[in-house]
């Protein structure tokens, strides 16, 4: 945080500066979660395995779990962090995120669906229902907030999303009662967990969440336009409706991937892009970058931390549960009195 304010005083090489710190802290941090568990792992075995395909025990336990939960960790964070900031800046609301707008629970209903009925286990598969039910969400929340004569406001996209999730959350359990099959391969997984996880799966996703990063990164100029609203972009001669259309097709390649990954996970992407933004600024070019690296490093931190300090294996969805649902707290009491 202090790095990230004093970029905001400072020229854009300092906030390039900032940017590599962070990226060196992800690394320092990624490297630590890979040495805890069950089994506390020095980080230069944790190093070796990594570097080489050996067979012992501790080898195994790096490259078939610890890695491919740091990489699902960065890949989810990353991936949430930038969506909720693509969101919020498209529709000019700040409570905008793909969990609390109902995105990701279109996209949760859709992969429990293609469990109970398809019989899918692949995440390739869960990609591809997630892809579909973060869509379908996407517009009936929409389509929902936009009846009556104020239109399309912050609190009738929230309401909305809220109603949605509640509801397909109810559906999905209903669904569940009559499938224990079902239940055991989504137990974990319904609430944002990292744990499970093989190279296989991470690799699967990966391309697809980071051509979303990617994308959207290379569109910041017209993000920030979009930001500014609807009138204002108009009137520089952008295309609003071509732009909005596009920015929800990535949120949807974004938060599909994120949930086909690990799960519906809550509050990254509303949380890293306030505290970015507060550093930062209002520049896209500058807020998309750091909320990907941001995100990550949120991720990766509770995930590690809350495995070092309790011993257990919580779902990071719990954990960031915790974090986040004060700060939405705040954040709607700041709102509801004209701040922000």
């Amino acid at each position: 945080m202090v790095v990230i304010e004093s970029a905001r005083r400072n020229t854009p090489a300092t906030r390039i500066f900032a940017f590599g710190l962070f990226a060196l802290l992800l690394a320092l941090l990624s490297l630590w979660s890979l040495t805890i568990g069950t089994t506390a792992i020095p980080l230069g075995d944790a190093l070796r395995a990594i570097i080489s395909e050996g067979t012992s025990h501790q080898d195994v336990v790096i490259s078939t779990i610890r890695l491919p939960r740091v990489l699902t960790a960065i890949i989810v964070g990353s991936t949430l962090g930038v969506a909720g900031a693509l969101m919020q800046a498209v529709t000019n609301n700040p409570l905008a995120s793909p969990d609390l707008l109902g995105i990701s629970a279109g996209a949760a209903f859709a992969v429990v669906i293609s469990i109970v009925f398809f019989d899918a286990q692949s995440p390739l598969v869960f990609l591809w229902f997630a892809f579909g039910g973060a869509a379908v969400a996407g517009i009936l929340v929409y389509m929902v907030a936009s009846t009556g004569v104020s239109g399309v406001t912050p609190v009738k996209l929230a309401l909305s999303g809220a109603v949605l999730s509640v509801f397909l959350g109810s559906v999905s359990a209903s669904l569940l009662i009559f499938d224990m099959k079902a239940i055991d391969i989504i137990r974990l997984w319904s609430v944002g967990s990292l744990t499970g996880k093989d190279m296989a799966a991470v690799a699967a996703v990966a391309p697809f969440a980071l051509a979303g990063v990617a994308a959207t990164l290379l569109l910041a100029r017209e993000v920030s336009t979009l930001s500014l609203g609807a009138d204002v972009a108009q009137a520089v001669g952008q295309n609003v409706l071509l732009w909005r259309l596009v920015s929800g097709a990535l949120v949807v390649l974004m938060a599909g991937s994120s949930v086909a990954l690990a799960g519906p996970i809550g509050f990254v992407g509303l949380v890293v892009p306030h505290v970015v933004r507060l550093s930062l600024g209002t520049d896209y070019r500058w807020i998309l970058p750091f909320c990907a690296i941001s995100g990550a490093l949120l991720v990766v931190m509770a995930d590690g931390l809350q495995r070092s300090l309790t011993g257990i294996d919580v779902p990071v969805g719990v954990t960031l549960a915790l974090v986040g649902a004060p700060f939405f707290i705040w954040l709607a009491r700041l709102r509801a009195r004209g701040i922000g």
